[in-house]
C-alpha cells in the first residue's frame, strides 16, 4: 500500500551550515528529483514513487508518495547528497507520514511553520517547487493532491484569519509598522546596524517584503558580510554610517555598544541631504543606539523597545485567536485528504471486482444467447442465467467460510453477513442483532 512522506530539516531543526549543504537552485531541482526517482525505483519495481522538493533559505523538504519501505533509502539518499552520514542528517531532521506529513504541508503552505509567522513568500515558492516537479515528470496524482489542498488551505488561511495582520514578535512589529508609514516596502531602501541575532530576525522579515536594497553595518566587516551574503545585502563598516544615512528610508539597530552610534547631528544631516523625506527608525538596543532627541525630529519615525513591546502586546491576543482558528482550517484539510488517501487504496481493489464481475456477466451472456439461438424456453434460459451469476458471486466466499474454522470462521461470517444480509434482520450465529443495521 503506498502512502505519502515528508523529509526535510529547517530553521528550527538544523543550524544554518548544514542546512546550506541541503540547498538547491532552482535549476538544480529537476535533475536532483530525477536522480532520486531512479534511486528509489529500483526499490519500488510496481511503479516509480512521485516526489517534490523545496528549497528554501530557511526549509529543504522531500515530498514522496510511495511505500512506506522508501523511507529509509529517501534519508540514505539524502545524507549522501548532503555529505553527512544518515544518523548526522536524523539528528537534525523531521519524517512525517500520511495524516502527518499532510498536516506540515498545509502549516507550510499558511506560513504557520515560516520563521516569519503569517508570511505569503513561502506559498509562492511551494507552487514553484510543485511547478518544476511537473515538468521534471515526478508529480503524481497523489502528491498533485496534497499540495492542489494545501494551497487551497493556505488562500482559506489567507482570506478568513488575520494570521497576517498582526505582529507576534519584534521583528514583524518592526515590520508592520514601516508599512504604515510606507505605502510599498519593495521601493525602500532599508539598513540594519548590528548583525547579532535580533537584527538576523528583523532582516529576515524584511526581506520577506523585497525592499528595493538592504544594507548591513557591522563593527566587525565579516560579520556583516556574512549576514548581508545571505540576505542579498551590502555590507558596509560602521565607519561609513554618517556618511551613508541619509540613502535609507529606513534604519533599525541593535548592537551592544554601550554608547549612541547614530546622534541627532548625524541625522539632521541626513535629513537635510534627503530634503526632509521622512526617516522611519528602530532602536532595540538596550542601552540605545539612537540618541533620545532624535525622537524629537519632525520628519523622523523612531521606535525604541518598549515602544514595540506595547505594538506586541495589543496584537499578542488577536494572533493566538488567528493561529488557533488557521490550525483549526488546516486540521479540516488534512482530514478531507486522509480521507481522499485512504479511499484511493480502494480503488485498484474496486477496478478488480468490477472487472471481475464484468467477465461474468458477460460469459453469462454469451451462453445464453447460445442457448436461445437453439430455441430453448426464454424463462429456462433467464433462469440459468440468473442462476449462473449468483453462483459465481457466492462461490469465492462460501469456499472461504467452508475452509476456515474457529475465530478466523466466525470473523468471516461476520463479514459475509454484513455484505450480503443487510436488509435482513436476522443474525447468523455468534452474531449480535446489530449486524443487520445500516451503517
Amino acid at each position: 500500500m503506498s502512502s505519502v512522506f515528508a523529509l526535510g530539516l529547517n530553521h528550527n531543526s538544523a543550524p544554518l551550515d548544514l542546512r546550506g549543504r541541503f540547498a538547491f537552485s532552482l535549476e538544480q531541482l529537476a535533475p536532483t528529483l530525477l536522480g532520486l526517482r531512479e534511486q528509489l525505483s529500483r526499490r519500488q519495481a510496481q511503479s516509480q514513487p512521485e516526489a517534490a522538493l523545496v528549497s528554501t533559505c530557511n526549509r529543504t523538504e522531500l515530498y514522496v508518495a510511495g511505500a512506506p519501505a522508501l523511507v529509509k533509502p529517501t534519508i540514505a539518499w539524502l545524507a549522501e547528497v548532503g555529505g553527512v552520514g544518515s544518523d548526522a542528517l536524523m539528528n537534525h531532521a523531521y519524517v512525517m507520514e500520511g495524516g502527518a506529513a499532510a498536516r506540515h504541508a498545509f502549516r507550510v503552505a499558511s506560513g504557520l511553520d515560516s520563521m516569519v509567522l503569517g508570511e505569503p513568500q513561502i506559498l509562492g515558492q511551494l507552487k514553484q517547487a510543485v511547478r518544476e516537479a511537473d515538468q521534471a515528470g515526478t508529480l503524481g496524482t497523489t502528491l498533485h493532491q496534497l499540495f492542489q489542498r494545501s494551497f487551497s488551505v493556505a488562500k482559506e488561511v489567507r482570506s478568513s484569519t488575520e494570521i497576517g495582520a498582526h505582529s507576534i514578535s519584534m521583528a514583524a512589529a518592526s515590520v508592520r509598522l514601516a508599512s504604515q508609514l510606507f505605502e510599498d516596502l519593495s521601493k525602500i531602501k532599508v539598513l540594519f546596524v548590528g548583525a547579532g541575532e535580533m537584527i538576523e530576525l528583523v532582516a529576515t522579515h524584511f526581506a520577506a517584503r523585497t525592499p528595493r536594497h538592504m544594507a548591513v553595518a557591522n563593527r566587525t566587516l565579516e560579520r556583516g558580510e556574512k549576514l548581508a551574503g545571505r540576505l542579498g545585502a551590502e555590507a558596509i563598516r560602521l565607519a561609513e554610517l554618517p556618511q551613508r544615512l541619509h540613502e535609507f528610508d529606513a534604519v533599525i539597530s541593535c548592537t551592544a555598544s554601550s554608547l549612541p552610534l547614530i546622534g541627532l547631528g548625524a541625522v539632521e544631516r541626513a535629513l537635510k541631504t534627503r530634503r526632509h523625506k521622512p526617516m522611519f527608525m528602530v532602536d532595540l538596543a538596550v542601552p540605545r543606539d539612537i540618541e533620545q532627541e532624535v525622537a524629537q525630529l519632525d520628519d523622523v519615525y523612531l521606535y525604541t523597545v518598549d515602544d514595540l513591546s506595547v505594538v506586541v502586546q495589543s496584537a499578542g491576543e488577536k494572533r493566538q485567536a488567528a493561529v488557533q482558528q488557521a490550525e483549526a482550517i488546516v486540521e479540516a484539510g488534512v482530514q478531507s485528504f486522509v480521507h481522499w488517501l485512504d479511499q484511493r487504496h480502494t480503488v485498484p481493489l474496486i477496478q478488480a471486482l468490477n472487472q471481475q464481475t464484468e467477465d461474468w456477466r458477460a460469459a453469462e451472456i454469451a451462453r445464453a444467447r447460445k442457448l436461445l439461438a437453439k430455441g430453448e424456453d426464454v424463462d429456462t434460459v433467464l433462469e440459468a442465467l440468473s442462476r449462473g451469476l449468483t453462483q459465481k458471486m457466492l462461490h469465492g466466499s462460501l469456499a472461504e467460510l467452508h475452509a476456515s474454522e474457529g475465530e478466523q470462521r466466525l470473523q468471516l461470517a461476520q463479514t459475509l453477513s454484513r455484505l450480503f444480509l443487510r436488509s435482513s434482520s436476522k443474525p447468523v450465529s455468534g452474531e449480535s442483532g446489530e449486524s443487520g443495521e445500516e451503517h
